[in-house]
Parts: structure tokens; C-alpha cells; sequence
């Protein structure tokens, strides 16, 4: 990884804000898409457009090689998922991983929404995911150590039954996609390196009904729950302050 990125001048803020209400925009945009009948691809023409007519870089097409827009990750698929030509079901559980990149700024955010009808258990599973994100935010303030970031989300989510995947974290974010420090969703307050305002950092819990274990697919991105188990995932990018974090991927 590459050191975090400080935010000092206001254009440089200003840019930032802009690169995450531009990814916010075209995520939503995507999300309202989800339904049973569409196919994978169609979300990433979805965004592909949307950033071509902004005029943004779609920061994770070809990182890595990484061969699309979007990341769309389906039930047991935890992150990484590769958009392709499989039907969307009734009750699928979908999350939706996606990055711009503006004016040299990258943004990175996630949401898992559900297509057609779900089950108790997976729209229980959305909604915890959901507010350990934010648990996870309201712990992100300038003088606090990372952990605290983690143990907010550990203990809430667990605390509801699921359990939180170790093998993939959150990260530093703003010249790059990924930048240090690293932000893992679990461990104890008095872990990790001490936030300083201007920091930017993406938070990004996943979560899953099973066990915490994963493994990755034949593609060599695709990264599923050993268990089988469901999974969703959300991410914000925010900026470390004195007090609260600005979340700066809200539409």
C-alpha cells in the first residue's frame, strides 16, 4: 500500500468532495437497477455510462487486470465479483462495489440491496450490515486509534448472530484506490495507528450469516464465504476531523 493521503487545501478538499458525490450518483443509479430478470453486465453499462458522460475515470477498470467497472457480488459472494451474463434472481441478495476516479481523487463506496423478495434472514442480514457501517463511521475521529473502527463493528455484529469477514479490510483512500493505513472491521480500541484530521479512509464491513472464512473462485477475484453462507457489504469514504467524519460518497 501507499502512505494515506492528508487533505490540507481546499482545493484539494473540494476535489475530494466532488470525486464522492459523483461515485455516490452513479452507485445509486446502479442499486435502483437491481431487480430479478436484469443480468449482471447490464449494471456495469450502467455505470461504465454514467462515468463516461461525467467525464470519471471508472477507477477499478483494469486494476490488476481486473476486467470491468463494477464489482457485483451475489448471495455467498463476498466482494470481487466479476459482472457477467447470470440472470438475477428473486430474493438474490446483491452487493455492489464500485470507484471513480476524479480529477486525480479516488472515491471508493458499497451497498448490498435486495432483488424481489428476500427472506427474514437476508433482510436482517442487510440491515446489520448497514448499521455496522455507520457504527463503524461514528467511530472514525481524529485523535482515536483504528481499532476502535473495528471493535465498534465486531461487537455490533456479532452481538446480532453474524460474524465479520478478517481476510479483506478496508483502506486508506484518495490519490489511490488503495493507500495505508489498512482498516480492518474487527480487533480491540486500543489497536492500530491514531487518526489525523485530513485523513481519508474507506470503511467497509462485510458480513455474513455463517462463519467469517472465505475462498476466492477459479477467476481469481471472485471471494465467496467457505460456508456458503450469505454475505453483504457496504463501504463509505470519509474524511477524518476533529469531531465527525464528513462521509463524502452520500448522494
Amino acid at each position: 500500500m501507499l502512505m494515506p493521503i492528508i487533505l490540507k487545501s481546499r482545493d484539494e478538499i473540494s476535489t475530494m468532495r466532488e470525486s464522492g458525490r459523483i461515485l455516490a450518483e452513479t452507485l445509486q443509479l446502479v442499486g435502483e437497477r437491481v431487480r430479478p430478470g436484469v443480468i449482471e453486465r447490464e449494471l456495469d453499462e450502467v455505470a461504465r455510462k454514467e462515468f463516461r458522460r461525467r467525464g470519471v475515470i471508472p477507477t477499478f477498470l483494469g486494476y490488476q487486470g481486473y476486467p470491468a467497472t463494477v464489482c457485483v457480488s451475489i448471495n455467498d459472494e463476498i466482494v470481487h465479483g466479476i459482472p457477467g451474463d447470470r440472470e438475477i434472481m428473486d430474493g438474490d441478495v446483491v452487493s455492489i462495489d464500485l470507484g471513480c476516479t476524479y480529477q486525480g481523487f479516488v472515491a471508493d463506496s458499497a451497498v448490498t440491496v435486495g432483488a424481489g423478495k428476500l427472506t427474514p434472514e437476508a433482510r436482517r442480514l442487510i440491515e446489520v450490515t448497514r448499521e455496522a457501517l455507520w457504527r463503524g463511521i461514528s467511530a472514525a475521529r481524529g485523535g482515536s486509534r483504528i481499532g476502535e473502527i473495528g471493535a465498534s463493528i465486531q461487537t455490533y455484529v456479532e452481538e446480532q448472530g453474524f460474524s465479520v469477514v478478517r481476510e479483506y479490510v478496508g483502506h486508506g483512500v484518495g490519490r489511490q484506490m488503495h493507500e495505508d493505513p489498512q482498516i480492518p472491521n474487527y480487533g480491540t480500541p486500543d489497536s492500530g495507528p491514531v487518526l489525523k484530521p485530513g485523513m481519508v479512509i474507506a470503511i467497509e464491513p462485510m458480513v455474513n450469516t455463517g462463519g467469517w472464512r472465505t475462498k476466492r473462485d477459479d477467476d481469481n477475484w471472485t471471494v465467496r464465504t467457505l460456508d456458503g453462507s450469505l454475505s453483504a457489504h457496504f463501504e463509505h469514504t470519509l474524511a477524518i476531523t476533529e469531531g465527525e467524519p464528513e462521509v463524502l460518497t452520500l448522494p
